[in-house]
């Protein structure tokens, strides 16, 4: 039989490399002679590089780019496909870890990955995956953009690279020192939010708190976002403001499809189309996702959703492990393709309780999923041959 393990994180107590592992040691234990095809899931953020490298094969490419306060640090990304393919995570060069007790969105930078970027495209990256998520920075992707020769001028005509606080002073923006070598460069941006650039639901009023700014900070952010896409609006000729997703990573979004031409793209898509997903189950007997918390979210082109919509188009079944679910959002997940949905917590503990046990309970229900089937297959077989059949 043919098992593919395709999860997401458990957030906050499993990662999507350790789920994987989990699902093979139990199906092995009942299936010995089962072949497992495990493919950790990446949204984007902190272990995306690692994720995608465990399901294709690469290596890590290391390089010194500059961090959140423009200092020199050694970051990494990722080359697969025979270096053909490159894949960025921000969070690991504009990441709030990097920070530590300096929270500041108004100071902080997206340098490092355009840095990222451009030496991707030297190496020969034809294709160029970068995931947006865990950002400090609030520059509208501005300072990765000045990374690759764009050029941004105040209102005295002086050239600056604007962060967070100082992209309300941009007046001009200049394309024409833009790398040439990205112009012949697919860059796709994973995004699994629909923000806008800026205002109420935008980038600075929704996620600039979680990054140290404060309400006045907040306010001036957001004129920022505000003026970097009026002066956009002017220099390309069509405004993105709205755009869903402009508004993810500080407006990371925006800066990715106005300074890179790149394209939004929900993160499990992306992660599906780079694994071959559809070839792969294609003589798949099962195939086993999950993550953390199953509700309106994971209908929204989430990890389980995109998988079920894929493995349903080729009849493929599909089981779906969580950590918990809002019960009234079930019904609406089977509509997609998924077959049954188990979730690991066998008590009524609050998750703070719970959380040390995932993995002990995730077990449990692996085992007992699997012994499930396996007597399944065996009354299926003594029936047909009662039947003559076999």
């Amino acid at each position: 039989m043919k098992f593919i393990l395709i999860p997401d994180s458990f957030k906050g107590t499993l990662s999507s490399f350790r789920i994987c592992q989990i699902m093979e040691e139990q199906i092995h234990k009942y299936f010995p002679d089962s072949t497992c095809i495990s493919v950790p899931v990446a949204d984007g953020g902190e272990g995306s590089v690692d994720a995608f490298l465990a399901a294709t094969g690469g290596k890590r490419e290391y390089l010194t780019v500059k961090n959140p306060y423009f200092e020199d640090i050694e970051s990494f990304y990722g080359l697969i496909d025979q270096g053909k393919t490159a894949v960025i995570e921000m969070a690991s060069c504009a990441g709030l870890p990097l920070v530590e007790d300096r929270k500041n969105p108004a100071l902080t930078t997206t340098y490092g990955v355009g840095q990222m970027i451009l030496s991707a495209a030297e190496k020969g990256a034809e294709k160029i995956i970068v995931g947006l998520g865990g950002s400090a920075t609030n520059d509208g992707g501005c300072g990765a953009a000045a990374a690759v020769g764009i050029r941004f001028y105040d209102g005295n005509g002086t050239e600056f690279i604007p962060t967070g606080g100082t992209t309300k002073n941009i007046a001009r923006i200049d394309f024409s020192g833009k790398n040439k070598l990205l112009d012949h460069t697919e860059i796709i941006t994973m995004c699994d939010i629909d923000n806008p650039m800026y205002g109420p639901l935008g980038a600075s009023y929704v996620f600039g708190p979680q990054k140290g700014a404060d309400q006045e900070t907040v306010k001036e952010l957001d004129e920022g976002i505000k003026n970097l896409s009026q002066v956009l609006s002017r220099e390309l000729g069509k405004d993105i403001s709205q755009v869903p997703g402009t508004g993810a990573a500080g407006a990371m979004g925006a800066g990715m499809m106005a300074f890179f031409g790149s394209r939004l793209k929900m993160g499990i898509e992306t992660v599906l189309d780079t694994v071959h997903f559809d070839n792969m189950i294609q003589d798949a007997d099962f195939i086993f996702t999950g993550e953390g918390k199953l509700d309106s979210q994971s209908l929204r082109g989430k990890a389980i959703s995109g998988i079920a919509k894929r493995a349903k188009k080729q009849g493929k079944p599909v089981i779906a492990i969580v950590g918990g679910c809002q019960d009234p959002e079930i019904e609406k997940v089977y509509e997609t393709g998924v077959t049954a949905v188990f979730s690991i917590n066998r008590l009524p503990q609050d998750f703070e309780i719970s959380r040390y046990y995932s993995e002990e309970n995730l077990k449990y229900t692996m085992d007992n999923i699997t012994r499930l089937m396996k007597t399944g297959l065996k009354t299926s077989g003594n029936c047909r041959k009662d039947q003559g059949i076999l």
